[in-house]
């Protein structure tokens, strides 16, 4: 776990995992769920939230 709130919203706000080639990607949810965002290494539009350790 993060030491700060704001070190926390910096590591895990906004961060999905790319299901297929496991790449990060920081992007607004919204954006997410309307299937804009692509990854940038396989171009899939399968993502998932970041786990929080």
């Amino acid at each position: 776990m993060a030491k700060s709130p704001e070190a926390h919203n910096r590591l895990f706000e906004n961060m999905f995992v790319c299901k297929k080639c496991k790449t990060k990607i920081k992007a607004n949810i919204q954006s997410i769920k309307e299937g804009k965002i692509k990854c940038r290494n396989c171009n899939s539009k399968k993502f998932r939230p970041l786990k929080r350790k």
